[in-house]
Protein backbone atom coordinates (compact mmCIF):
# COMPACT_ATOMS: atom_id res chain seq x y z
CA UNK A 1 0.00 0.00 0.00
CA UNK A 2 2.85 2.37 0.81
CA UNK A 3 4.63 1.39 -2.42
CA UNK A 4 1.54 2.32 -4.52
CA UNK A 5 1.20 5.67 -2.84
CA UNK A 6 4.85 6.41 -3.36
CA UNK A 7 4.66 5.56 -7.06
CA UNK A 8 1.59 7.75 -7.54
CA UNK A 9 3.38 10.57 -5.79
CA UNK A 10 6.11 10.88 -8.42
CA UNK A 11 4.09 9.81 -11.53
CA UNK A 12 1.47 12.56 -11.17
CA UNK A 13 3.91 15.52 -11.47
CA UNK A 14 5.63 13.79 -14.38
CA UNK A 15 2.35 13.39 -16.27
CA UNK A 16 1.43 17.02 -15.72
CA UNK A 17 4.84 18.11 -16.92
CA UNK A 18 4.56 16.03 -20.09
CA UNK A 19 1.08 17.35 -20.74
CA UNK A 20 2.24 20.97 -20.47
CA UNK A 21 5.20 20.24 -22.70
CA UNK A 22 2.95 18.67 -25.34
CA UNK A 23 0.61 21.67 -25.33
CA UNK A 24 3.43 24.15 -25.71
CA UNK A 25 5.41 22.17 -28.28
CA UNK A 26 3.70 23.29 -31.57
CA UNK A 27 4.08 26.99 -30.74
CA UNK A 28 7.77 26.63 -29.86
CA UNK A 29 8.39 24.54 -32.98
CA UNK A 30 6.65 27.15 -35.13
CA UNK A 31 8.68 29.96 -33.56
CA UNK A 32 11.95 28.22 -34.26
CA UNK A 33 11.12 26.90 -37.75
CA UNK A 34 13.75 27.94 -40.25
CA UNK A 35 12.25 28.08 -43.73
CA UNK A 36 14.27 27.61 -46.92
CA UNK A 37 14.15 30.56 -49.34
CA UNK A 38 15.83 31.86 -52.44
CA UNK A 39 17.00 35.45 -52.63
CA UNK A 40 18.06 37.78 -55.45
CA UNK A 41 20.16 40.90 -55.48
CA UNK A 42 18.37 44.17 -56.27
CA UNK A 43 20.06 45.77 -59.28
CA UNK A 44 19.51 48.44 -61.92
CA UNK A 45 18.18 47.09 -65.23
CA UNK A 46 19.65 49.14 -68.14
CA UNK A 47 17.79 47.28 -70.86
CA UNK A 48 15.23 49.21 -72.96
CA UNK A 49 11.57 48.32 -72.49
CA UNK A 50 9.36 47.50 -75.48
CA UNK A 51 5.56 47.72 -75.39
CA UNK A 52 3.16 46.45 -78.05
CA UNK A 53 -0.14 48.17 -78.93
CA UNK A 54 -2.85 46.91 -81.26
CA UNK A 55 -3.79 49.38 -84.00
CA UNK A 56 -5.65 49.77 -87.31
CA UNK A 57 -4.44 51.18 -90.64
CA UNK A 58 -6.22 54.40 -91.67
CA UNK A 59 -5.81 57.05 -94.31
CA UNK A 60 -4.36 60.21 -92.85
CA UNK A 61 -6.82 62.35 -94.84
CA UNK A 62 -10.41 61.09 -94.92
CA UNK A 63 -13.22 63.40 -96.01
CA UNK A 64 -16.94 62.91 -95.52
CA UNK A 65 -18.69 64.38 -98.54
CA UNK A 66 -22.12 66.02 -98.20
CA UNK A 67 -24.44 68.12 -100.36
CA UNK A 68 -24.58 71.82 -99.55
CA UNK A 69 -28.31 71.87 -100.39
CA UNK A 70 -31.24 69.58 -99.59
CA UNK A 71 -32.96 67.37 -102.14
CA UNK A 72 -33.67 63.91 -103.52
CA UNK A 73 -30.77 61.78 -104.76
CA UNK A 74 -31.39 60.81 -108.41
CA UNK A 75 -27.93 59.33 -109.08
CA UNK A 76 -25.20 57.68 -107.04
CA UNK A 77 -22.20 57.16 -109.26
CA UNK A 78 -19.80 55.27 -106.95
CA UNK A 79 -19.64 52.17 -104.78
CA UNK A 80 -17.54 51.29 -101.73
CA UNK A 81 -14.00 50.48 -102.81
CA UNK A 82 -14.12 52.53 -106.02
CA UNK A 83 -11.10 54.67 -106.82
CA UNK A 84 -12.03 58.27 -107.63
CA UNK A 85 -10.16 61.32 -108.87
CA UNK A 86 -10.57 64.93 -107.82
CA UNK A 87 -13.67 66.46 -109.44
CA UNK A 88 -15.30 63.11 -110.26
CA UNK A 89 -19.10 62.91 -109.82
CA UNK A 90 -20.11 61.01 -106.68
CA UNK A 91 -23.87 61.70 -106.49
CA UNK A 92 -26.51 64.05 -107.92
CA UNK A 93 -29.70 65.64 -106.60
CA UNK A 94 -32.88 66.50 -108.48
CA UNK A 95 -32.29 70.15 -109.45
CA UNK A 96 -35.67 70.94 -111.03
CA UNK A 97 -36.81 73.10 -108.07
CA UNK A 98 -33.58 75.10 -108.20
CA UNK A 99 -33.99 75.65 -111.95
CA UNK A 100 -37.53 76.98 -111.41
CA UNK A 101 -36.32 79.23 -108.62
CA UNK A 102 -33.64 80.61 -110.95
CA UNK A 103 -36.20 81.33 -113.66
CA UNK A 104 -38.46 83.15 -111.18
CA UNK A 105 -35.60 85.28 -109.92
CA UNK A 106 -34.49 86.09 -113.47
CA UNK A 107 -37.98 87.42 -114.19
CA UNK A 108 -37.91 89.53 -111.02
CA UNK A 109 -34.54 90.93 -112.03
CA UNK A 110 -35.91 91.96 -115.42
CA UNK A 111 -38.91 93.67 -113.80
CA UNK A 112 -36.69 95.46 -111.29
CA UNK A 113 -34.37 96.64 -114.07
CA UNK A 114 -37.38 98.09 -115.96
CA UNK A 115 -38.52 99.90 -112.82
CA UNK A 116 -34.99 101.20 -112.32
CA UNK A 117 -34.83 102.56 -115.88
CA UNK A 118 -38.18 104.32 -115.39
CA UNK A 119 -37.05 105.78 -112.05
CA UNK A 120 -33.82 107.08 -113.64
CA UNK A 121 -35.78 108.74 -116.46
CA UNK A 122 -38.18 110.32 -113.96
CA UNK A 123 -35.26 111.58 -111.91
CA UNK A 124 -33.70 113.20 -114.98
CA UNK A 125 -36.95 115.08 -115.78
CA UNK A 126 -37.36 116.22 -112.21
CA UNK A 127 -33.76 117.34 -112.11
CA UNK A 128 -34.44 119.62 -115.12
CA UNK A 129 -37.56 121.03 -113.49
CA UNK A 130 -35.68 121.56 -110.24
CA UNK A 131 -33.02 123.57 -112.08
CA UNK A 132 -35.82 125.81 -113.42
CA UNK A 133 -37.39 126.09 -109.95
CA UNK A 134 -40.60 124.49 -111.23
CA UNK A 135 -40.66 121.94 -108.35
CA UNK A 136 -39.56 122.15 -104.79
CA UNK A 137 -36.49 120.48 -103.32
CA UNK A 138 -38.56 117.92 -101.34
CA UNK A 139 -40.26 116.75 -104.53
CA UNK A 140 -36.91 116.23 -106.21
CA UNK A 141 -35.51 114.39 -103.18
CA UNK A 142 -38.49 112.00 -103.18
CA UNK A 143 -37.87 110.98 -106.81
CA UNK A 144 -34.12 110.69 -106.18
CA UNK A 145 -34.82 108.30 -103.28
CA UNK A 146 -37.12 106.22 -105.48
CA UNK A 147 -34.41 105.90 -108.13
CA UNK A 148 -31.81 104.79 -105.56
CA UNK A 149 -34.25 102.23 -104.11
CA UNK A 150 -34.93 100.82 -107.58
CA UNK A 151 -31.20 100.53 -108.22
CA UNK A 152 -30.58 98.66 -104.94
CA UNK A 153 -33.52 96.36 -105.58
CA UNK A 154 -31.91 95.32 -108.85
CA UNK A 155 -28.61 94.65 -107.07
CA UNK A 156 -30.32 92.52 -104.41
CA UNK A 157 -32.25 90.43 -106.93
CA UNK A 158 -29.12 89.86 -109.01
CA UNK A 159 -27.33 88.56 -105.89
CA UNK A 160 -30.22 86.19 -105.19
CA UNK A 161 -30.12 84.98 -108.80
CA UNK A 162 -26.41 84.27 -108.50
CA UNK A 163 -26.98 82.38 -105.23
CA UNK A 164 -29.66 80.26 -106.88
CA UNK A 165 -27.33 79.53 -109.77
CA UNK A 166 -24.71 78.38 -107.24
CA UNK A 167 -27.28 76.11 -105.59
CA UNK A 168 -27.91 74.49 -108.95
CA UNK A 169 -24.21 73.53 -109.12
CA UNK A 170 -24.36 72.23 -105.54
CA UNK A 171 -26.74 69.49 -106.67
CA UNK A 172 -23.69 67.69 -108.09
CA UNK A 173 -21.50 66.13 -105.38
CA UNK A 174 -17.87 65.92 -106.57
CA UNK A 175 -14.84 64.23 -105.03
CA UNK A 176 -12.53 66.77 -103.40
CA UNK A 177 -9.37 64.62 -103.72
CA UNK A 178 -7.94 61.53 -105.31
CA UNK A 179 -8.70 58.52 -103.18
CA UNK A 180 -10.89 55.52 -102.52
CA UNK A 181 -14.52 55.39 -101.40
CA UNK A 182 -14.36 53.99 -97.87
CA UNK A 183 -18.03 54.40 -96.85
CA UNK A 184 -21.44 55.25 -98.30
CA UNK A 185 -24.35 56.37 -96.13
CA UNK A 186 -27.08 57.27 -98.67
CA UNK A 187 -28.91 55.53 -101.50
CA UNK A 188 -30.51 56.62 -104.75
CA UNK A 189 -34.04 57.94 -104.16
CA UNK A 190 -33.28 59.05 -100.61
CA UNK A 191 -34.16 62.61 -99.57
CA UNK A 192 -31.24 64.16 -97.73
CA UNK A 193 -30.70 67.37 -95.82
CA UNK A 194 -27.95 69.89 -96.42
CA UNK A 195 -24.77 68.73 -94.71
CA UNK A 196 -25.89 65.11 -94.32
CA UNK A 197 -23.02 62.70 -94.98
CA UNK A 198 -23.21 60.83 -98.29
CA UNK A 199 -19.81 59.17 -98.79
CA UNK A 200 -16.30 59.10 -97.34
CA UNK A 201 -13.21 59.51 -99.50
CA UNK A 202 -9.95 58.22 -98.06
CA UNK A 203 -6.84 59.78 -99.56
CA UNK A 204 -4.15 57.42 -100.79
CA UNK A 205 -1.21 59.80 -100.44
CA UNK A 206 -0.49 59.05 -96.76
CA UNK A 207 -1.43 56.23 -94.43
CA UNK A 208 -1.17 55.96 -90.66
CA UNK A 209 -1.87 53.54 -87.84
CA UNK A 210 -4.11 54.54 -84.95
CA UNK A 211 -3.80 52.87 -81.56
CA UNK A 212 -4.88 53.43 -77.97
CA UNK A 213 -2.45 54.06 -75.15
CA UNK A 214 -3.38 53.48 -71.46
CA UNK A 215 -3.15 56.51 -69.23
CA UNK A 216 -0.25 55.13 -67.17
CA UNK A 217 1.94 55.05 -70.30
CA UNK A 218 0.77 58.09 -72.25
CA UNK A 219 3.60 60.24 -70.83
CA UNK A 220 6.18 57.84 -72.28
CA UNK A 221 5.09 58.63 -75.87
CA UNK A 222 6.17 61.85 -77.56
CA UNK A 223 5.40 63.39 -80.99
CA UNK A 224 8.03 62.67 -83.66
CA UNK A 225 9.03 59.51 -81.78
CA UNK A 226 10.08 56.64 -84.05
CA UNK A 227 8.18 53.36 -83.72
CA UNK A 228 7.99 50.07 -85.61
CA UNK A 229 4.78 48.63 -87.08
CA UNK A 230 4.05 45.03 -88.02
CA UNK A 231 0.96 43.61 -89.70
CA UNK A 232 -1.04 40.64 -88.52
CA UNK A 233 -1.35 39.60 -92.15
CA UNK A 234 2.44 39.59 -92.55
CA UNK A 235 4.30 39.56 -89.22
CA UNK A 236 7.66 39.42 -90.98
CA UNK A 237 7.09 42.81 -92.63
CA UNK A 238 8.36 45.66 -90.44
CA UNK A 239 7.32 49.22 -91.33
CA UNK A 240 8.99 52.28 -89.78
CA UNK A 241 6.61 54.96 -88.53
CA UNK A 242 6.64 58.19 -86.58
CA UNK A 243 4.24 59.43 -83.90
CA UNK A 244 2.27 62.33 -85.41
CA UNK A 245 -0.43 63.05 -82.88
CA UNK A 246 -1.44 62.12 -79.32
CA UNK A 247 -4.93 62.90 -78.05
CA UNK A 248 -5.05 65.58 -75.37
CA UNK A 249 -8.14 64.08 -73.68
CA UNK A 250 -8.80 60.44 -72.79
CA UNK A 251 -11.71 58.58 -74.36
CA UNK A 252 -14.60 58.76 -71.86
CA UNK A 253 -15.45 55.07 -72.30
CA UNK A 254 -12.10 53.29 -72.55
CA UNK A 255 -10.04 55.88 -70.60
CA UNK A 256 -7.27 55.54 -73.17
CA UNK A 257 -5.53 58.12 -75.37
CA UNK A 258 -5.64 57.73 -79.15
CA UNK A 259 -2.26 58.06 -80.85
CA UNK A 260 -1.55 58.30 -84.59
CA UNK A 261 1.69 57.21 -86.24
CA UNK A 262 2.47 58.11 -89.86
CA UNK A 263 3.89 55.23 -91.89
CA UNK A 264 7.19 56.18 -93.51
CA UNK A 265 7.02 53.21 -95.90
CA UNK A 266 3.76 52.10 -97.54
CA UNK A 267 3.89 48.77 -99.41
CA UNK A 268 1.46 48.07 -102.23
CA UNK A 269 -0.11 45.23 -100.26
CA UNK A 270 -1.13 47.50 -97.37
CA UNK A 271 -4.91 47.94 -97.24
CA UNK A 272 -7.03 50.30 -95.18
CA UNK A 273 -8.52 48.66 -92.10
CA UNK A 274 -5.75 46.09 -91.67
CA UNK A 275 -4.84 45.18 -88.09
CA UNK A 276 -1.36 46.20 -87.03
CA UNK A 277 0.88 46.07 -83.97
CA UNK A 278 2.82 49.15 -82.92
CA UNK A 279 6.10 48.40 -81.16
CA UNK A 280 7.26 51.26 -78.97
CA UNK A 281 10.66 51.02 -77.31
CA UNK A 282 11.33 53.19 -74.27
CA UNK A 283 14.93 54.36 -73.79
CA UNK A 284 17.03 52.51 -71.18
CA UNK A 285 16.64 53.71 -67.61
CA UNK A 286 18.31 52.88 -64.31
CA UNK A 287 15.17 51.37 -62.83
CA UNK A 288 15.70 48.97 -59.93
CA UNK A 289 14.39 45.57 -60.99
CA UNK A 290 13.26 42.51 -59.03
CA UNK A 291 11.34 39.36 -60.00
CA UNK A 292 7.58 39.80 -59.96
CA UNK A 293 7.34 36.66 -57.76
CA UNK A 294 9.12 38.55 -54.97
CA UNK A 295 6.21 40.97 -54.53
CA UNK A 296 3.32 40.11 -52.24
CA UNK A 297 0.34 41.87 -50.67
CA UNK A 298 -0.59 41.15 -47.03
CA UNK A 299 -4.16 40.00 -46.46
CA UNK A 300 -4.67 42.92 -44.07
CA UNK A 301 -3.35 45.42 -46.65
CA UNK A 302 -4.48 44.17 -50.08
CA UNK A 303 -3.59 47.47 -51.79
CA UNK A 304 -0.02 47.51 -50.49
CA UNK A 305 2.92 45.86 -52.25
CA UNK A 306 5.79 44.52 -50.16
CA UNK A 307 8.91 42.38 -50.42
CA UNK A 308 10.93 40.45 -47.85
CA UNK A 309 14.42 41.87 -47.28
CA UNK A 310 17.00 39.28 -46.27
CA UNK A 311 19.52 40.19 -43.56
CA UNK A 312 22.64 38.12 -44.11
CA UNK A 313 23.94 38.82 -40.58
CA UNK A 314 20.90 37.67 -38.62
CA UNK A 315 19.61 35.26 -41.31
CA UNK A 316 16.11 36.78 -40.90
CA UNK A 317 13.64 38.62 -43.11
CA UNK A 318 11.94 42.01 -42.77
CA UNK A 319 8.95 43.30 -44.81
CA UNK A 320 9.59 46.41 -46.94
CA UNK A 321 6.91 48.40 -48.82
CA UNK A 322 7.62 49.12 -52.48
CA UNK A 323 5.96 50.94 -55.39
CA UNK A 324 5.66 49.02 -58.63
CA UNK A 325 6.73 50.45 -61.99
CA UNK A 326 6.41 49.09 -65.55
CA UNK A 327 6.91 45.42 -66.31
CA UNK A 328 10.32 44.54 -67.74
CA UNK A 329 11.65 41.62 -69.71
CA UNK A 330 12.34 38.15 -68.25
CA UNK A 331 9.64 38.37 -65.58
CA UNK A 332 11.14 41.42 -63.87
CA UNK A 333 9.36 44.53 -62.71
CA UNK A 334 10.67 48.01 -61.93
CA UNK A 335 10.28 49.13 -58.32
CA UNK A 336 11.01 52.10 -56.08
CA UNK A 337 11.61 51.97 -52.34
CA UNK A 338 14.65 49.69 -52.47
CA UNK A 339 18.38 50.22 -52.87
CA UNK A 340 20.76 48.48 -55.22
CA UNK A 341 22.61 45.66 -53.50
CA UNK A 342 19.82 44.68 -51.12
CA UNK A 343 18.68 41.06 -51.16
CA UNK A 344 15.01 40.16 -51.46
CA UNK A 345 13.28 36.78 -51.19
CA UNK A 346 12.31 35.53 -54.64
CA UNK A 347 10.78 32.17 -53.68
CA UNK A 348 8.77 31.25 -50.58
CA UNK A 349 7.66 34.81 -49.80
CA UNK A 350 4.01 33.90 -49.12
CA UNK A 351 4.87 31.64 -46.14
CA UNK A 352 7.10 33.99 -44.19
CA UNK A 353 6.43 36.29 -41.27
CA UNK A 354 8.18 39.33 -39.85
CA UNK A 355 11.56 38.50 -38.31
CA UNK A 356 11.43 34.83 -39.23
CA UNK A 357 14.71 32.94 -39.49
CA UNK A 358 15.42 31.54 -42.93
CA UNK A 359 18.12 29.55 -44.66
CA UNK A 360 19.27 29.99 -48.22
CA UNK A 361 18.77 27.20 -50.69
CA UNK A 362 21.67 26.50 -53.01
CA UNK A 363 24.79 28.63 -53.00
CA UNK A 364 24.04 32.15 -51.84
CA UNK A 365 21.69 34.47 -53.73
CA UNK A 366 20.08 33.58 -57.05
CA UNK A 367 21.28 35.70 -60.02
CA UNK A 368 18.71 37.69 -62.02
Amino acid sequence: MNTLASTTHWLLPLACSLALTACDSPQRVQEHTTRPVKVVMVHADPRPTTHAYAGVIHARHETELAFRVAGKIVLRAVEIGDTVTKGQLVARLDNSDYQLAALALAAQVQAAEAEHRYAKAELARYALMRSQNVISAPDYDRHETAAIAAQQKVAGLRAQLKQTANQQTYTDLLADRDGIVSAISAEQGQVVAAGQGIAKIAGLDEKEVRFDVPEQRVNTIKPQQNVMVTLWADAALQLPAQIREIAAVADPNSRTYTAKATLLQVPQTLQLGMTATVWLTEPPTQNLAIPLAAVFSPTTEPNTHKVWLFDSHTQTVTAQSVHLGPALADGLIAVTGLQAGQQVVSAGAQRLREGQAVRLEGAGHEPL
